[in-house]
């Protein structure tokens, strides 16, 4: 990874994304920065529960990954450094730094596999992936979102692949929170960082 896409990804903010412009499994990224907001809590273990949910049902399907993955992975990054930091004190929170490992395994199992497929060479950045004309429409239209989907290239074959190879780098990017971790989760994060 480039030293300038790891400057990226560790000053990347919320606002500075586009969610409404960014496909998901399940239609647009929308209201990625309000799940994001409750996970970063820790607060309330239902609520965390249903945000953390929404995001990965939403983040990876089938083991496909989505225009708005490499970006919530980078914030989902952060959460789970913090939740591990928290997890002694914080019953939500160590629940939730289990639950983040889990997934991460999940989706770097999904770079992995597309890895050892044939594939296009990621775009050289990340901040690429928001190019205009990679971008949906500004006003979000089922309808029309549904046609695009039946075009023959929905996604050109750089940009697909940097969902995947942008996931992998967001979690590199952070992978000192992943060495440092309480012993019960020792296990989950070596099983990470083996996919790093």
């Amino acid at each position: 990874m480039t030293e300038e896409n790891r400057i990226y990804i560790t000053h990347l903010k919320v606002t500075d994304v586009p969610w409404h412009r960014l496909t998901t499994a399940y239609g647009r990224g929308t209201e990625f920065p309000a799940h994001l907001t409750v996970l970063e809590q820790m607060c309330d273990l239902a609520s965390v529960k249903k945000s953390l949910y929404e995001l990965t049902t939403n983040m990876e399907h089938q083991s496909t990954l989505w225009h708005a993955t490499p970006f919530a992975m980078v914030f989902l990054s952060r959460i789970l450094a913090k939740g591990l930091a928290e997890s002694s004190r914080n019953p939500t929170a160590h629940f939730l730094a289990g639950e983040l490992l889990d997934f991460f395994a999940c989706i770097l199992q999904c770079f992995h596999d597309g890895d050892e497929m044939e594939h296009a060479a990621p775009l050289p950045r990340f901040s690429d992936l928001l190019k205009e004309e990679y971008l949906w429409s500004e006003e979000y239209d089922e309808e029309e979102d549904e046609m695009r989907y039946e075009e023959d290239e929905i996604f050109p074959d750089d940009l697909f692949y940097s969902f995947y190879y942008y996931s992998w780098a967001a979690v590199k990017a952070y992978q000192d929170a992943l060495e440092q971790v309480p012993a019960e989760f020792a296990q989950p994060a070596a099983a990470v960082l083996e996919l790093l």
